[in-house]
């Protein structure tokens, strides 16, 4: 590992700690948390363990991910094959549209069929971060230098040999950028789960808003955005680094 790799992964590692630290003592800062918001009584989140509800959202928002990049990397790489081209405009406003409808408004709508907790949190964030890596996956593909596929079915090799020995590998550096934007995307949207039930980062929020505590609403909102900021400096170490 590179010197400067190695320092970016230290500071990655000094932040996720201090992160952490600050979950741990946050139910004992009702000074610091009330400071803004006298009238609150109780400004302290102690609700539920913070630890609970970081894993939790981290939970929801990783499987949401996973599945978001199982359906945008089918999709993409379906509508760059010679059989699905004619798919490209379909799939892509299909994705568009399932990304363009607010997650709050797809766990209303899911609530009734699926009921509350994680199951309709899910579904929502599942259709927003599909369409990044979609994207993602379509310019990786396309930008597949002509040449190289020629010479690889010059050496007898066939469409799936070329795809995933070829294809796949020197598409990985636009497919990752899309794969880190659908999770920070996730993670960062994974508190309206909350709203319909789901433990999360989120629950002190609607906790706040039901409650009218701003002290709950804002150790919510910071956490969450906070976990984001973390996870895409940790997703940007997968980058490829360009050589001088």
């Amino acid at each position: 590992m590179r010197p400067f790799a190695r320092g970016r992964l230290a500071l990655l590692v000094l932040q996720l700690l201090i992160f952490l630290l600050a979950l741990a003592v946050a139910p004992r800062l009702g000074a610091l948390w009330g400071a803004p918001f006298p009238e609150v009584q109780r400004p302290a989140w102690d609700q539920r363990d913070w630890f609970a509800l970081l894993g939790a959202h981290l939970l929801l928002a990783l499987g949401a991910s996973a599945l978001a990049a199982l359906l945008g990397l089918a999709a993409g790489t379906l509508a760059t094959r010679p059989g699905g081209r004619r798919l490209r405009p379909l799939l892509d406003a299909a994705f568009s549209l399932a990304q363009a409808i607010p997650p709050i408004a797809v766990i209303a709508l899911a609530l009734p069929l699926l009921g509350f907790g994680t199951a309709p949190t899910l579904l929502a964030l599942v259709l927003y971060a599909c369409l990044p890596v979609m994207r993602g996956t379509v310019a990786g593909l396309d930008g597949v230098p002509p040449g190289v596929l020629d010479a690889a079915r010059g050496a007898g090799m066939g469409r799936l040999r070329i795809l995933f020995q070829i294809e796949l590998p020197l598409a990985l550096p636009v497919i990752l950028a899309s794969l880190r934007l659908a999770v920070v995307l996730s993670i960062a949207t994974a508190a309206v789960g909350s709203m319909a039930g789901a433990e999360s980062l989120g629950t002190p929020i609607v906790t706040g808003l039901a409650n009218n505590n701003s002290a709950y609403i804002l150790q919510g909102g910071l956490f969450t955005a906070w976990l984001a900021l973390l996870a895409d400096q940790a997703l940007s170490l997968l980058a490829p680094r360009e050589r001088a």
